[in-house]
């Protein structure tokens, strides 16, 4: 019986840990659309940061403070809750920050859930504030430039033919830590980042968040549509 037993644990254990999804998800809804972001696991530091504010609540409320069109959507500032329209945003967050974690293999194509921050030697990001890129299409031209005014490396050319068609901001590279990515509703960054804005590119018309965490079941779900959709292109 205790070998049955046993025997009935070591597969059940077995089936949980093969059903666990690979990453971690969080949904971001405003009044301009929904995106699902995935975490990378490459960046644990940043991953689990977010995780906690979002279980918390903290971005509830929150407002995308700063838009620049054809570059990127920021928020995550909790002094935007019901921040009045001449407020200077920008400056809020939890009292750390995030040791920087630049991967090569993670770059600011367009897309990206990346982390803001002030200018600080040791690039560490801010404990709340990040950025969803928009960017913009470039030409191998445009590439070197950037390569040789801005980065001082070369881009690697999986990444520029990314740049050359998805589009990013390749200037942030390694300098701004680079967490997550759309993987549903990307349209919401187009959306947002169409608004009109005023002093300190603040969008006239608040675009209040509320960012949550899927549940298992959810990302499990997630995953087997998007390997279905992989599939398919393949």
């Amino acid at each position: 019986m205790n070998k049955l037993l046993l025997l009935f644990a070591m597969l059940f254990c077995g089936f949980a840990q093969a059903a666990k999804p690979k990453y971690q998800y969080v949904k971001i809804s405003t009044s301009k659309g929904e995106c699902i972001i995935r975490l990378y696991n490459e960046t644990p530091l940043h991953r689990d940061n977010f995780l906690k504010l979002a279980k918390e609540g903290y971005y509830d409320g929150t407002i995308f403070h700063r838009v620049i069109k054809d570059f990127m959507i920021q928020g995550g500032d909790p002094d935007s809750k019901n921040a009045t329209p001449e407020a200077m945003l920008g400056n809020g967050g939890p009292k750390y920050t995030v040791p920087a974690e630049f991967r090569d293999s993670l770059f600011h194509k367009k897309g990206v859930l990346a982390a803001a921050r002030d200018n600080n030697p040791e690039k560490a990001s801010s404990g709340s504030q990040f950025y969803l890129v928009q960017g913009k299409v470039f030409t191998d031209e445009q590439l070197d430039n950037v390569e040789k005014n801005r980065l001082k490396h070369k881009i690697p050319d999986d990444q520029r033919a990314v740049y050359k068609t998805l589009g990013g901001t390749p200037h942030l590279d390694r300098n701004y830590t680079v967490y997550g990515e759309v993987v549903k509703g990307i349209a919401m960054i187009d959306n947002i980042a169409a608004v009109e804005t005023g002093n300190a590119n603040r969008p006239k018309e608040d675009v209040k968040m509320t960012v949550t965490v899927l549940k298992k079941r959810e990302a499990r779900r997630l995953e087997k549509e998007l390997n279905k959709m992989a599939k398919a292109v393949k």
